[in-house]
């Protein structure tokens, strides 16, 4: 692509900016949600000692999810033209990670609706008294 003062440019489909992938064909949210989804489990990864510490109140651990994951996540969100398929990423990337760090495995049958709307120090109650009612 040609300035007009004798330099030219090269025209891209896609290119990073400010930690946002931009595309110029399509115009979606896709590569952003995909690179911020990455970041969120790098960042998960980086923190994995302190966030799934037993010897950690769920109090401190989910503030620590919210204040670190969960915004690295959603960076830069607000100017993205999401999708259903984008809001679903984000939204299964956070009930795995969340699920990580409440010691939830999916054979425990914890629903990610029954987890939403359960408070998460309330989660170590629940598991407790369904280890219990398997023992007895």
């Amino acid at each position: 692509m040609d300035t007009g003062d004798g330099t030219s440019m090269q025209l891209l489909d896609k290119f990073c900016y400010l930690g946002n992938m931009l595309r110029h064909v399509d115009c979606d949210a896709d590569a952003a949600v995909e690179v911020r989804v990455r970041k969120g489990w790098n960042k998960f990864r980086q923190l994995v000692p302190l966030i799934t510490n037993k010897d950690v109140s769920l109090l401190p651990r989910g503030k620590l999810y919210r204040s670190c994951m969960r915004s690295c996540m959603l960076h830069g969100s607000e100017t993205w033209p999401v999708k259903k398929d984008n809001k679903l990423a984000l939204q299964q990337a956070e009930m795995r990670m969340i699920r990580w760090t409440c010691g939830i495995k999916v054979t425990e049958r914890f629903t990610c609706s029954k987890l939403r709307k359960t408070r998460i120090n309330e989660i170590n109650d629940i598991k407790m008294a369904w280890a219990c009612s398997k023992k007895g």
